[in-house]
This record gives C-alpha cells, sequence and structure tokens, in this order.
C-alpha cells in the first residue's frame, strides 16, 4: 500500500507551500495558472499508479515495487506538477526599479537547465533555456528568472508553450518593452519512441515586444546565446 509517513509528509509540505504562494500573490492581473493553490490528492495519486502497474501484469508483492506507488506520486507532485501551484506573477513580484540611464538595455540570462514532461506520452523533456527582456520600469534577479521558467516547465506543456508562457510572463508582471525566451531540449518522446531520433534536438522560440522584429537588440540576443556556446 504505499508508505503513509512519505504521503502524509509529502502532502504537509505542498500544503504549505500551497499557502505560502496564496500569501505571496502579486496584484498584478492575469496569472495563467488555473490551478494555482490546489494541492495534489497524494493518495489517489499513489492508487492510480498502483492501478497501472497491475493493469501492466506486475505484482506489487515484487519487493522492488512495494512502494514505487507512493515514491512515484511524491515525484510527480514535487517535481514534475507543482508548477501548477505556482502563480507566475508572484514569482517576478519582487521587482527592483530601473535607474533611468538603464531603460532599454537588454538583460540575457543564457543556459539555464530545466525539466519538463510532454503532455501527449508523458515523457521527460530536459533542456537548456535563455531569457531576455528590456526594462522598462522594473528588473528582478537573476534568480527569478530561473524559479519562472520551473514555475512554467513543471507542468504538462508543450515546448511552445513553455517557450510563450515565459516570454509573456516577463513582458506583462515587469511591464517590458520586450521579452523573449529561446529554448533547446532532449524530447524523450522523439528519441526513445517513433522514429528514436536519438540525437535530436527541438528547438522552440518566443518574442514579446520589440524583440518580435528582427532589429538591434535582436540580433544581440543571439549573439550572447552563440557566444555562450550556441545550440546543446
Amino acid at each position: 500500500m504505499g508508505n503513509p509517513r512519505v504521503l502524509r509528509h509529502v502532502q504537509r509540505g505542498l500544503s504549505r507551500r500551497s499557502r505560502a504562494a496564496g500569501r505571496a500573490s502579486s496584484p498584478l492581473a492575469g496569472s495563467e495558472s488555473p490551478h494555482a493553490g490546489e494541492v495534489p490528492d497524494l493518495e489517489a495519486m499513489r492508487r492510480a499508479v498502483q492501478s497501472f502497474l497491475e493493469a501492466s501484469g506486475l505484482s506489487l508483492e515484487d519487493p522492488e515495487l512495494v512502494d514505487t506507488p507512493a515514491r512515484v506520486a511524491e515525484a510527480w507532485a514535487r517535481h514534475f506538477l507543482d508548477g501548477y501551484g505556482r502563480n507566475p506573477d508572484a514569482v517576478l513580484a519582487e521587482r527592483i526599479p530601473v535607474p533611468e540611464s538603464s531603460r532599454g538595455e537588454l538583460v540575457v540570462v543564457t543556459g539555464l537547465r530545466f525539466h519538463s514532461m510532454c503532455p501527449h506520452h508523458l515523457l521527460p523533456v530536459e533542456g537548456r533555456a535563455h531569457i531576455a527582456y528590456v526594462p522598462g520600469d522594473w528588473v528582478v534577479g537573476f534568480g527569478r528568472l530561473a524559479a519562472l521558467l520551473d514555475t512554467w516547465a513543471h507542468r504538462l506543456i508543450l515546448q511552445e508553450q513553455l517557450a510563450r508562457g515565459v516570454a509573456r510572463s516577463l513582458a506583462r508582471a515587469l511591464e517590458s518593452p520586450g521579452a523573449a525566451c529561446i529554448l533547446e531540449a532532449h524530447q524523450a518522446c522523439l528519441r526513445v519512441r517513433g522514429e528514436e531520433q536519438r540525437d535530436a534536438v527541438t528547438h522552440a522560440e518566443a518574442y514579446e515586444g520589440v524583440l518580435r522584429k528582427d532589429g538591434m537588440l535582436r540580433r544581440e540576443l543571439w549573439a550572447r546565446i552563440t557566444a555562450a556556446g550556441g545550440a546543446w
């Protein structure tokens, strides 16, 4: 039946995280997070995994599988679906005023690692993100950009939607005149099933505002990405 102490421990941790996310909610409109504040039902998840394993012809009496349903429920709740409990605007709520002399200059962070899950086959996606924005009145700490990436990545989401969610959140929450998110990833659903293209790297780009156009700022962004190592 799994380890009930593990389930209770994870449930309490998720409940605290959910309450903290609610207290940190931003006055900025449009979180794009319809499940924010909801806590996964770990016991129901455990039962579902157990049913899946049994339907696959496996025995839960196998000592290696006894606690697998509880471990899988914990892993999914903590690491793969926890983005639904976070509000992208709240992640960027701690904003810092920009000096007048710095407005319009490009802020870029390259090589941010991320993992996600493909919504079509529930198989993992791993990759790198390059995130940029043009400050208007506000900037945020670089760590907030990594947190924003995880907020979107830790959902069942397509790579294209992930890039779009990050770029739109930056543009909206920071009132930025331009934002971008460029993703390079290894998709397990492409590498280990179907055509089994094990060397394939998938790319997705999303731009907002002034970075939608091929101008000086966009060329500067790609120059920085190339200097940091380019593709995967």
